[in-house]
């Protein structure tokens, strides 16, 4: 299954690119960060979770380790190579539909910020699709000043240093990012499209297609914990 480049996404660095312009080696680097812990305070133990996206398994396999089971879907065969202990599915996520369902559904990395409405609706659909009656889907949104705050730089004790360099309007809505990922050895950089969401705009998405918000599960509001609406 041959994918192409998403239109406004493009990447650069060592090793495979993505078709929305992450590099494999890149994420095979990235700190774990607090996700793992979000999710297991978020749902009930040993639920099987179905993450969208799921890259190399930087968040999955931390949720393996905690007795989790998990189906990882992702597009790239180079990123799923690189999962150990998840069943693993390669497919676009809005085209994934695996004809069962799930007690969690997990799409994080500001995946519900696609830069085209439709892209943007398809896979929340696809989260609709694959959740079993009583479960919830977790969702990653980006921060209230995520597109404004720029430039801006972050070290992390990794040794990564991570900018967003600029957030610039396409004009309908969307803004084309650029980011940089520093190792004292390599270097990558991304460009994507994203669109930025109020809080009501969020919420308005997820009503769409028949989601609700049950509550914030961070105190910035950049994961949500959502619900079939009654």
């Amino acid at each position: 299954m041959e994918l192409n480049r998403r239109a406004g996404h493009q990447g650069t660095g060592p090793g495979v690119i993505t078709p929305d312009g992450c590099a494999v080696e890149l994420y095979s680097r990235l700190p774990v960060g607090a996700e793992p812990d979000i999710v297991a305070g978020a749902v009930s133990p040993g639920a099987h979770i179905l993450e969208l996206g799921c890259g190399v398994g930087r968040v999955t396999h931390p949720l393996l380790e905690r007795g989790f089971t998990v189906t990882a879907v992702d597009e790239s065969q180079e990123m799923l190579d690189r999962i150990r202990g998840a069943r693993a599915v390669r497919s676009a996520i809005e085209d994934l539909d695996l004809g069962e369902t799930f007690d969690v559904v997990m799409l994080a990395s500001f995946l519900v910020h696609a830069g085209e409405v439709e892209v943007r609706r398809a896979l929340l659909r696809a989260c609709v699709r694959h959740l079993a009656a009583g479960g919830c889907v977790l969702i990653q949104r980006e921060g209230e000043d995520w597109h404004t705050n720029v430039p801006r730089e972050r070290v992390d004790p990794s040794g990564l240093t991570m900018r967003i360099v600029s957030a610039e309007p396409t004009g309908d809505g969307a803004n084309s990012v650029h980011a940089e990922y520093e190792f004292p050895d390599a270097t990558w950089t991304q460009t994507f499209v994203s669109r930025p969401l109020t809080k009501e705009q969020f919420e308005g998405a997820l009503a769409e297609v028949g989601l609700q918000v049950d509550t914030y599960l961070t105190e910035d509001g950049t994961w949500a914990r959502s619900s079939l609406a009654a």
